[in-house]
């Protein structure tokens, strides 16, 4: 029982692990001396116990903690610094913004100024929010291309702010790369309407990223201004629906705000601690969260007979599936991103000269739990750093043997607490 708790222990909380069968030798490349034995059979569990990494909130809440530790660590160290960033780019320009989806009709909202159209004031968690005043004149075709179209349209506006800020500084696109560069990194995250919409931190930087100084025409106002007109200028392409050809292009509605330092939070200005939480925190919501939907693939449509969840996302869902059927749009693999209402994108990207990476972060707590596992065996020869593990030869092979934990194992789990878990620290 005691090394069956240890065993979920490690899992840190995590309520969907991934089970393996197969082995694991670590041998001293030197003398070959086998170090370390490890047979799944062998463990408590019989398996391999391995976290589902989830980034969901709704799948599993100690995975999506994690991610959305490590996404809040990855998004700070591109605004002060820290894990492989240089401090200078906390001196850099750079603004938060948030780009928006066009309207696909009226829809019941808490405006700041009055009543929803409705005549109503609703109240902050009135399940009618975002919900169309009339569904039937509601444009759900184009809401779910929008989002299945949204990658693209970032895309489109990524290529046209450089443009925009090279054209700024009086230079042309190939001169700008020996000037500046723009690093972003940014989430998606939905509204209750279901439509997509992005948090982004845009940064200038010099020619070799965050290592170099911006120009001195780099200010946070000239970043601004290429923003919006970037905005206003990119536009994806899309099909035709009935007699209509569609075009793609963000909403009217766009947020753009410069981020100060700590030390200069004053009034209404972002700080970055405040923006790195606040992106951190949608890193791990999906459609469900805002709109009642599915967290998870469907098979057949007749599924969604024995969900509850609202009519505005079943109709969202049933219309991604109608028009899944489409050869013309088979490219934007509808059917299988239903449950998203048509965004098939990823929810965190960035530039490479923004920060670290996911994979490094995840990485570097890998080498800490490593090493704390080896010490915990009391194993003479301890590396010191990651870069010495050079000296040893891991023979492992392992095979899925599925998901999950048993009942028995589930009740020890639950009898964990937060203190007694551990591997959560990022």
């Amino acid at each position: 029982m005691p090394g069956l708790m240890r065993q979920l222990r490690g899992l840190g909380g995590c309520t969907t692990p991934i089970r393996l069968d197969g082995h694991r030798t670590d041998v001293h490349t030197t003398t070959g001396e086998v170090l370390h034995h490890l047979t799944a059979a062998d463990l408590p569990a019989g398996n391999l116990l391995v976290r589902c990494n989830n980034r969901r909130a709704t799948r599993c809440p100690s995975c999506a903690e994690i991610y959305r530790r490590d996404t809040y660590q990855l998004i700070t160290a591109g605004l002060r610094g820290g894990k492989g960033t240089p401090e200078e780019v906390a001196t850099h320009p750079r603004v938060f913004a948030t780009f928006t989806a066009p309207s696909f009709g009226p829809v019941h909202n808490r405006p700041t100024r009055g009543r929803c159209r409705c005549g109503v004031t609703h109240g902050a968690d009135a399940p009618e929010l975002g919900t169309p005043l009339d569904p039937d004149r509601y444009d759900y075709e184009t809401a779910v291309l929008w989002n299945a179209h949204a990658s693209k349209i970032w895309a489109r506006f990524s290529i046209y702010l450089r443009r925009e800020v090279a054209k700024r500084a009086g230079l042309s696109q190939r001169a700008f790369r020996d000037h500046a560069r723009v690093s972003f990194a940014k989430v998606a995250e939905y509204q209750r309407r279901g439509a997509i919409h992005f948090h982004a931190v845009i940064r200038l930087d010099g020619p070799d990223g965050g290592d170099t100084p911006p120009p001195a025409w780099a200010t946070a106002e000239l970043l601004t201004d290429a923003i919006r007109a970037a905005s206003a200028a990119a536009e994806a392409p899309g099909p035709v629906i009935g007699a209509r050809t569609l075009t793609f292009a963000f909403g009217t509605q766009l947020d753009i705000r410069p981020i100060r330092t700590a030390d200069l939070d004053g009034g209404t200005e972002l700080t970055e601690r405040a923006v790195a939480a606040y992106i951190a925190k949608y890193a791990t919501k999906g459609a469900e969260t805002a709109t009642g939907t599915l967290d998870r693939p469907i098979k057949f449509l007749a599924e969604l007979g024995r969900t509850s969840i609202p009519e505005h996302a079943q109709r969202l869902i049933r219309t991604a599936w109608t028009l899944g059927a489409r050869k013309d749009l088979e490219d934007l693999r509808l059917r299988a991103w239903a449950h998203m209402l048509g965004f098939r994108g990823h929810f965190s990207t960035k530039t490479r000269r923004y920060s670290t990476t996911l994979g490094a972060l995840r990485q570097a707590r890998t080498e800490w739990r490593r090493l704390q596992a080896a010490i915990a065996r009391g194993d003479q020869a301890v590396p010191a750093e990651p870069a010495d593990d050079d000296t040893t030869l891991v023979l492992a092979h392992w095979t899925f043997a599925g998901t999950g934990l048993g009942r028995a194992e589930e009740w020890l789990a639950a009898s964990l607490t937060p203190d007694t878990t551990e591997g959560i620290e990022a």
